[in-house]
């Protein structure tokens, strides 16, 4: 009867100890997410099927730009239109010269064999426009123009002027509306010799195709003798509910180390590991049309846009800079995230999202490990655990 008296006394002793640390970890546990900046955040972590830890986060804002706003004639020379200058001076400004080049290359040593009009790339068709939606939930919103002409297609590309991401998540809100025989794209893109050795993972949209159809793949997907590859496409029809490629949606590019995975709005449309790009490699949107095959051939003076309202990139990166990183008060580095990623220690102590945000551009701070060694923590995972834990002691000790 005494060493059971003892052995109830020791349980009551810990009672108290119990109720402090449910009280301390219970609030953690239940707690939203709160709105943060990323000077705070030293990593970010992305849902869905492979979810991700990347270093670096930029977003480029375009639905508040009215004072650039403005829809630039279009050019119907050839040379001039490939040497116009940029259409307003948003485009030399830091935030977009940091982030992207306008290109003005042209297709006239005939990169598709197929192609059969000559396409210009000019800086005049990529401008900021005015939102003329009927509810418009944006002043502006950028916008990439393709058009026939008489004598040739103007068209629009734009370059990441950073060519090391390795890994990354890319997202935009955008709509593709015009007329068929036009390609508008988002795709990561690596150069090479070869096409055998070219990277690449693409959206696509061919204004050809039914509006509730996107294109996705892994590059290269046809040999030089022009025969198909098997699993490097996948033409994915949109699940229903969800909104066709005329309309505003959220499109993402998720690129890891062992595949990569389309998203609309959200939810997950296609996933393709075959051929999965490994190498460092450029962010390339474009409007397009060479009146080949897999484009289509566009009806004279007929157009097409692609329309972002923003776009928003976490990555990981060859070309940063370890030490930079420490003097400007972050310390984590893309190798040491892949290194977490494929396994290893890894070291990232502040992690946010940008998935778990209800405002575009604005990260969410998800846990804060420094934060947590005050109470003891570790990982956020292990709070409800620990809570758990907590209150099944308290029943097995016949204290609840």
């Amino acid at each position: 009867m005494m060493e059971a008296h003892q052995q109830r006394g020791r349980t009551h002793t810990s009672l108290p100890s119990l109720i402090t640390l449910i009280a301390i970890v219970s609030p953690l546990a239940s707690a939203v997410p709160s709105l943060t900046d990323d000077s705070k955040c030293e990593c970010y972590l992305t849902n869905g099927t492979q979810a991700s830890f990347f270093a670096t986060h930029k977003f480029l804002d375009f639905r508040n730009l009215a004072a650039h706003a403005g829809v630039p004639l279009t050019i119907t020379k050839p040379n001039d239109s490939g040497s116009a200058p940029v259409t307003s001076e948003y485009f030399t400004s830091k935030e977009w010269t940091e982030a992207f080049w306008v290109l003005s290359w042209n297709n006239s040593h005939q990169i598709r064999e197929d192609a059969t009009v000559l396409m210009v790339n000019s800086p005049n068709n990529v401008y900021i426009e005015a939102n003329g939606d009927r509810s418009p939930s944006s002043q502006t919103w950028l916008t990439l123009r393709t058009q026939r002409l008489k004598d040739f297609q103007t068209a629009s590309e734009i370059e990441s002027v950073a060519p090391g991401f390795q890994y990354l998540s890319v997202r935009m809100l955008a709509r593709t509306v015009g007329s068929p025989g036009a390609i508008t794209a988002l795709f990561t893109y690596r150069d090479a010799d070869r096409l055998a050795d070219v990277q690449e993972s693409d959206l696509e949209v061919r204004t050809m195709d039914p509006r509730n159809t996107i294109q996705y793949t892994n590059q290269p997907s046809y040999t030089e003798k022009g025969e198909e590859i098997d699993h490097a496409t996948k033409n994915v029809t949109l699940p229903p509910g969800h909104p066709d490629w005329t309309h505003w949606a959220v499109h993402r590019l998720d690129w890891t180390p062992k595949e990569t995975v389309w998203y609309v709005d959200g939810t997950e449309v296609a996933t393709i590991s075959f051929q999965t790009p490994r190498d460092p490699s450029k962010v390339i949107l474009n409007a397009w049309s060479d009146g080949g095959e897999w484009s289509g051939n566009m009806t004279v003076n007929d157009a097409a846009y692609l329309q972002i309202q923003w776009l928003e990139i976490v990555y990981n990166a060859t070309d940063e800079n370890p030490a930079k990183r420490k003097r400007d008060g972050g310390g984590v580095t893309a190798v040491m995230l892949r290194e977490r990623d494929e396994g290893g220690e890894g070291s990232c102590d502040v992690v946010c999202s940008i998935d778990e945000t209800l405002e575009p551009g604005k990260p969410v701070m998800l846990w804060n490990n420094g934060a947590m060694r005050m109470v003891g923590g570790g990982l956020v995972a292990w709070i409800p655990s620990l809570v758990t834990f907590g209150m099944l002691a308290l029943i097995s000790g016949g204290l609840w």
